[in-house]
């Protein structure tokens, strides 16, 4: 008795922002069944207990992946990606939040009327860490309604916090050749968009964390790794898109 959706939420060392980001999750009204896998990659901060204090509440709805070590970022999110067998998944991060009790509701039943998306993603409002205030995002101010591979393929214009997806079924058999790559969202994303067209709603239904101190945000000594993975990342594209596809891979982005 799989759920319809999973909410797949990926924490480390969390635990001032991760009960905002359950309680996102736990707001949300549903017509169909859906719950909420969470893994923590070992956070030694007391995210953990919050963690087992939700469960506790709401044995029939959490999930848990409790790392029994620091596993790193990416294997944490593998372990997490490809847990889910609903039809439907929503990825997010424990420091970014759902503000829209319908959310859910609105992206699911679009995805049911209309099997030609693999995908659905909105608006989201960012919240300024370094200075403590909330900004408009920018990133989709050129975003059509409709977007496909394409378009995507240009760069990622999607924020993990927003994005419904349809779990297909490669999707499993894929996500671990991205575990080295740079930037695994917009990988995983590409995935997605090969499969069907994808829908943006503009309408602002999550908030959007973005700090300095992020995986990504500065890459100063991990500039050589970060690179490397990047160089991964590409590589995948190249073995997984048509020659065609690939060549507005290459050509959007000879910069690197």
């Amino acid at each position: 008795d799989q759920p319809t959706l999973s909410v797949c939420l990926i924490t480390y060392n969390h635990k001032e922002f991760i009960r905002k980001a359950i309680e996102g999750v736990l707001m949300q009204q549903a017509t169909f069944t859906w719950n909420l896998i969470i893994a923590d990659d070992f956070s030694t901060d007391g995210t953990r207990d919050i963690l087992m204090e939700y469960r506790g509440k709401y044995p029939d709805k959490i999930q848990l992946i409790l790392q029994e070590k620091n596993v790193g970022a990416a294997q944490n999110w593998i372990d997490l990606i490809k847990t889910p067998c609903s039809k439907y998944i929503a990825y997010f991060e424990g420091d970014d939040y759902w503000t829209d009790p319908y959310k859910l509701q609105k992206q699911v039943d679009f995805l049911e009327a209309n099997p030609e998306y693999s995908m659905t993603f909105h608006k989201v409002k960012i919240y300024n860490e370094i200075e403590h205030k909330f900004e408009e995002d920018v990133i989709n101010d050129l975003t059509k309604e409709d977007t496909n591979l394409h378009d995507l393929l240009k760069g990622n214009y999607i924020r993990t916090v927003s994005a419904v997806i349809r779990n297909t079924s490669q999707l499993a058999s894929l996500i671990d050749k991205i575990k080295t790559a740079t930037p695994g969202d917009w990988l995983l994303f590409i995935i997605i968009a090969s499969t069907g067209k994808t829908k943006y709603m503009n309408q602002e239904m999550a908030v959007y964390r973005i700090s300095y101190s992020g995986v990504w945000s500065t890459i100063d000594n991990k500039q050589r790794k970060y690179h490397k993975e990047l160089l991964n990342g590409y590589e995948f594209l190249f073995k997984y898109l048509k020659k065609d596809d690939y060549a507005i891979v290459y050509h959007s982005h000879m910069h690197y």
